[in-house]
């Protein structure tokens, strides 16, 4: 339809009708049309009469191709002016098929694989009939006590974009393709500052760090096309973000030119009354409309009050015509006005959903997403002829896809135990469970023990329950629960060889695991084919390759920490630890555990001959910067090499290291390969006091290596522009 078409459309609707298109309610107002008992209350408790609910625009969490053509069938019947709905649901890493959770897919730095786990989340959805998927989750994030970590790629900004982009490309594509879904990126913005990584909480910063690390993600989802953004649930400079005016006009649609539609989360226009911010529903939805918000998720802030809002004239009903007609563009760009049924197929739906194609993607995603934190005295990979004891709560649980697994189904994961079995030699595999999640007893630890004796080498499957982390999960003590770290000290008194792998959705102090095991594999909670995928990490089928996005803290006392840190007026000379009036701890290293970047292989790399084309830069002339990277192991394996610089002097402080680019190499035994970047001019800019964007000229530092900690340095300088 053609946008005059759409305006007649509006100008058809009442006042009523438009304000009920920004309603977005959940399944249950709209599965149960026929039987009265499954709405009245939900109803009575809203406020909601029939007339609301049938004129609503979209529907939030149903899916299912059956399910979803018969609601939209019944909808249509009684519609007016037969405006379809909208489908919309949380497809966060995968439908069905599960993939690694966002923060393993960002530890894989496979951008390419990322977009294709997103693609399949959309072939899957789309099929099952939705239409928008609330994702990616784009929000930078430094404090792992929030459970939420495990939705984010990590504490960079660069890297953030380039999988927000990456994950925008793979969910939408060409949106004329039914298998495609219009993707919502969230939560805009700063949701993942919180204080105390405390979900919900307080975000307090200045505009500058806000927009020189947390804004540039969502940015870049937004220059990629995505078609929605998802308002944060906290306070922005003492706004919340659902009634903040100059956040999402001012510089969403303003100054970012987002002309898509902007939804709020699940309530967040009505707790702005929570927050302080309204004194009731009414004001609420003033601020929110003025603000920009196109869809009010599960509150009936808008269908209650904006009516006489606009009557009263304090709200132009333009304001309302101008949501309404997003909305009805992005439908029509879905193909809803032509066929509202869109790509929902029951038969094609058994065909696609969990299809032998995408679970293969998901198992290849996850062996790049699985870091290798540990590998004393070549542990792992396991020998062939020796006999493995599999032991601790994970090594058969089903409880491996995370917190936000839609519609995956636990039972169908790939499990361990199961995986490792089949690809050992027979009779070279001994299962214990030697503790639960949270508890341990003696029956369980003399069975652990007896495993171990018999065995040459203990693996130790230990980690978080999913519930653990996720929307809600936020944790004060992230370590290991204590019946946990007991197995661990257990089988150490064996005596044998401890390799630990460890599911989980954020990082985690390590005290009592990383100091007791001689090898630790991170697999985060690594999808519906995990099993697998970790199986033949172990077995050494596959070279791990992964790098970690966040860092790794040496206790919760330290967090915050992150890479790309301020140096302080009195910075820590390693040398000189002795030393009382510098930035540092008296009980702790100010350093993390394992910093951003770092992950291991079964193989060996080491880095020479760092060459910068030129000793200055220009605005016209980039640097180009390469490095030999030499494979001295007697495996092949992957190597991502990654570029950091530091701007020595700026007008405001400039953060220690920052990443700027990274070149993956595949190497043989003894192979030599060359990593080589541009560094232009446009890569030096950042937000100066007065939040102009620009470069400094001045001296600059370049770091190259395998993490943001282990690097060979050179300097350049930055000319002035004539």
């Amino acid at each position: 339809m053609t946008k005059e078409q759409l305006l007649d459309l509006i100008a058809q609707m009442t006042l009523e009708e438009k304000v009920a298109q920004l309603l977005q309610l959940t399944a249950n107002f709209h599965e149960g049309t026929d039987s009265e008992s499954q709405i009245t209350g939900p109803m009575e408790e809203m406020g909601l009469t029939e007339g609301m609910v049938s004129a609503s625009g979209s529907v939030l969490g149903l899916s299912g191709a059956q399910t979803v053509i018969d609601v939209q069938k019944s909808y249509l019947s009684k519609s007016r002016l037969g405006i379809p709905l909208m489908f919309m649901a949380d497809v966060v890493h995968g439908f069905k098929t599960i993939f690694p959770i966002p923060l393993a897919i960002g530890s894989s730095w496979d951008t390419e694989l990322a977009e294709k786990s997103a693609e399949i989340a959309a072939k899957e959805s789309a099929v099952a009939g939705i239409h928008v998927t609330f994702a990616p989750m784009v929000d930078l994030v430094r404090d792992p006590r929030w459970g939420r970590v495990m939705e984010t790629t990590g504490e960079d900004p660069y890297l953030n974009s380039l999988f927000s982009r990456a994950f925008v490309r793979g969910y939408q594509g060409d949106l004329k393709d039914p298998d495609r879904l219009a993707a919502c990126v969230k939560h805009f913005a700063a949701y993942g500052a919180p204080e105390g990584g405390r979900d919900y909480n307080t975000v307090d910063m200045s505009e500058r760090n806000l927009r020189e690390y947390y804004l540039p993600a969502y940015r870049a989802a937004v220059e990629e096309g995505v078609e929605m953004v998802m308002t944060s649930f906290n306070t922005v400079d003492g706004i919340p973000a659902s009634g903040n005016e100059k956040l999402m006009r001012g510089i969403l649609r303003d100054e970012w030119n987002f002309d898509g539609v902007l939804i709020s989360d699940w309530a967040s226009i009505h707790e702005m009354i929570a927050h302080g911010a309204a004194e009731d529903d009414c004001e609420a939805a003033y601020r929110a409309i003025r603000a920009g918000v196109d869809i009010e998720m599960m509150t009936p802030c808008y269908v209650h009050h904006l009516p006489a809002l606009v009557q009263s004239g304090k709200v132009d009903e333009a304001m309302i015509d101008e949501a309404v007609l997003r909305i009805l563009q992005l439908k029509d760009k879905l193909g809803l006005f032509e066929n509202p049924l869109r790509a929902a197929d029951p038969e094609r739906e058994r065909e696609v959903v969990f299809c032998e194609e995408h679970r293969q993607v998901s198992y290849e995603l996850a062996t790049k997403s699985i870091v290798l934190l540990k590998n004393e005295n070549h542990v792992l990979p396991l020998a062939q002829d020796k006999k493995v004891a599999l032991i601790g709560p994970f090594a058969q649980s089903e409880d491996i896809l995370g917190w936000w697994s839609c519609e995956g189904v636990k039972e169908d994961a790939t499990k361990l135990g199961t995986a490792l079995e089949e690809r050992l030699q027979a009779g070279n595999l001994v299962m214990a469970e030697g503790s639960g999640v949270h508890s341990i007893t003696p029956e369980q630890v003399e069975e652990a023990l007896q495993a171990a004796q018999q065995s040459d080498i203990i693996v130790l499957a230990l980690g978080e329950e999913s519930a653990m982390s996720g929307e809600g999960g936020s944790r004060t003590d992230i370590r290991l629960p204590e019946a946990q770290l007991a197995l661990v000290k257990h089988l150490k008194q064996v005596g044998k060889p401890l390799a630990v792998v460890l599911f989980n959705g954020r990082p985690l102090d390590l005290h009592g695991v990383f100091d007791e095991a001689d090898a630790v594999v991170e697999a985060w909670f690594p999808g519906s084919e995990g099993g697998a995928a970790i199986a033949d990490i172990l077995i050494g089928k596959v070279n791990p390759s992964a790098r970690l996005t966040m860092s790794f803290p040496q206790s919760v006392g330290q967090v915050p920490v992150y890479y790309n840190r301020f140096n302080t007026g009195r910075p820590l000379d390693p040398k000189k630890n002795e030393e009382r009036y510098v930035s540092k701890y008296i009980d702790s290293p100010n350093e993390p555990l394992l910093p951003f970047g770092y992950g291991l292989s079964y193989t060996t790399f080491e880095y020479s001959d760092l060459r910068v084309s030129s000793e200055e830069m220009t605005a016209e002339l980039p640097l180009t910067i390469s490095v030999q990277v030499k494979n001295i192991g007697v495996l092949a394996g992957v190597e991502t090499v990654q570029l950091y610089i530091r701007d020595i002097s700026g007008d405001v402080v400039r953060p220690l290291r920052e990443l700027k680019g990274y070149v993956k190499l595949e190497l043989a035994p003894g192979e030599t390969g060359k990593a080589v970047f541009t560094l232009s001019e446009e890569q030096l800019r950042y937000h100066h006091s007065d939040l102009s964007f620009k470069s400094d000229p001045g001296k600059f530092q370049l770091f190259v290596g395998s993490n943001s900690r282990d690097t060979l340095t050179q300097s350049f300088r930055l000319a002035a522009s004539n």
